[in-house]
């Protein structure tokens, strides 16, 4: 099975894009949704993020609060490389088991959609890297009135992440957003095509 990894910042159209190729026939692997589950408890995380954060984080029902938790450690880098050293390791391994059932089950292409794939180092869990860019005034507005946001708010916070060059330079595919989805539909048509191209001379 030939594993994608998408990546790209808020805004960028990486949702997009990965319902694009799941149409194509792609299954995929949402690494957001399996960054919620680690917090589950009975899950590993889950303990070590209340000993580190203390137990003002649990809510009423037993769940880790993430908006209480949020507050403490993006507001200490040192509290949030503690909570990323607990998490990102268990998301990737629940990438890895999801992506052997997938591997199990002979399904051709999988897409693990990770927004923080080169934070985490997660570039060895796949066979090519796809990035999804925009400009950063387009991905504030979208990201903006998708949730209510202050666009000049949201702006400041993608400067303060990983630029589209950055990005850019450590994959393998690049797909614009820019423009009508129409564009960005046929921009992934294309690259889907080059894929299964490259894998039928592979095999």
């Amino acid at each position: 099975m030939h594993k994608i990894g998408l990546t790209g910042g808020i805004g960028s159209g990486k949702s997009t894009v990965a319902k694009l190729l799941e149409e194509k026939g792609a299954v995929l692997v949402n690494a957001d949704l399996l960054g919620h589950e680690v917090y589950f408890p009975g899950k590993p995380a889950y303990d070590d993020i209340i000993e580190s954060f203390g137990r003002s984080v649990v809510a009423e029902d037993g769940t880790i609060d993430r908006k209480k938790l949020g507050p403490i450690v993006f507001s200490d880098p040192a509290k949030l490389a503690r909570l990323n050293e607990i998490t990102h390791p268990r998301i990737a391994g629940l990438a890895q088991e999801r992506v052997a059932e997938l591997e199990a089950a002979d399904h051709q292409v999988a897409v693990l959609e990770a927004a923080i794939l080169f934070e985490a180092g997660w570039e060895s869990l796949v066979d090519e890297i796809w990035v999804t860019i925009v400009k950063p005034e387009v991905a504030a507005q979208r990201t903006a009135d998708r949730g209510g946001l202050d666009p000049a708010q949201v702006l400041e916070r993608i400067k303060s992440q990983m630029t589209n060059e950055e990005r850019i330079s450590r994959s393998d595919i690049v797909i614009s957003t820019e423009g009508a989805l129409t564009d960005t539909a046929e921009r992934t048509g294309d690259a889907w095509r080059a894929l299964q191209q490259r894998l039928d001379e592979a095999s």
